[in-house]
C-alpha cells in the first residue's frame, strides 16, 4: 500500500484574487503619460508589491470593479483571474503560466484615462511553488517540475498538477487562487506540504 511523506519544511501559502499586471504603454494609456505606479505594500515575492492603483475590467456578462494592480511593470499587460470570475464575466480564459499569453481571452479594461481591449492578455494562472534554486535541491526538484500539495484542516486535501518555478529572486510560497483556496479553506499565511508517495 502505498502512503503519503511530507517532503522537506513546509510552504506558505498565498492566495491570488483577481490582479493585473500592466506594461507601460497600457499604465500610461489608462492613468496618463508619464504615470508611476504608487506601492501599497510589498509582497512575499522579492520586489512585487500591490499598487494603489485599480481598474475596472469588463467581459460580456458583468463587470469587476476595483481589480487591483499589481507592481512592476511588465512587458506586456496580463489580466489573471479565477473560473468563477470567468463564469461572472462571460469569458473562457485559457489556464496557463504565468507570461504564456498567446492566443489567451482578450477583455475589455477602464481607467481613469480610457479604455480598451486587451486583444490576448486574460488568464487563469496554475497552481504554482516559487522557489529558489537552494530550495529545489532540498524538495530534489527542478524548474517545471510537477509535486503535488497537501493542505490539512476540516476540508484538506491534496493538490497535484502544482508546477514548481524555480528562479534565483524567487522566494519560497504557494500560489493557488481563490476558487482553489475556497475549496479547502485554505488562508493567506496558512503552512502546506510537497508530499510524494511512499511504497509500502
Amino acid at each position: 500500500m502505498d502512503r503519503l511523506k511530507s517532503i522537506g519544511r513546509p510552504v506558505i501559502a498565498n492566495i491570488s484574487n483577481h490582479h493585473i499586471h500592466l506594461c507601460e504603454e497600457d499604465l500610461f494609456f489608462f492613468f496618463g503619460k508619464g504615470s508611476k505606479l504608487n506601492k501599497l505594500k510589498d509582497l512575499l515575492q522579492p520586489g512585487q508589491f500591490a499598487c494603489k492603483e485599480k481598474l475596472v475590467i469588463v467581459g460580456p456578462k458583468n463587470r469587476i470593479n476595483k481589480v487591483r494592480i499589481i507592481g512592476p511593470l511588465r512587458k506586456k499587460t496580463q489580466i489573471e483571474i479565477s473560473r468563477t470570475d470567468g463564469f461572472y464575466l462571460g469569458i473562457n480564459p485559457p489556464l496557463r503560466i504565468s507570461g504564456d499569453l498567446e492566443g489567451s481571452a482578450a477583455i475589455r479594461v477602464i481607467g481613469p484615462k480610457g479604455e480598451k481591449e486587451i486583444k490576448s492578455g486574460c488568464i487563469i494562472v496554475y497552481r504554482h511553488i516559487h522557489m529558489r534554486p537552494e530550495d529545489a535541491r532540498q524538495y530534489k526538484v527542478k524548474d517545471k517540475d510537477i509535486v503535488s500539495v497537501r493542505v490539512e484542516g476540516e476540508r484538506g486535501l491534496i493538490f497535484g498538477n502544482v508546477k514548481v518555478r524555480v528562479r534565483g529572486d524567487f522566494a519560497l510560497e504557494y500560489h493557488i487562487d481563490t476558487d482553489e483556496a475556497n475549496a479547502c479553506g485554505l488562508r493567506n499565511g496558512d503552512k502546506t506540504e510537497i508530499v510524494d508517495f511512499e511504497k509500502k
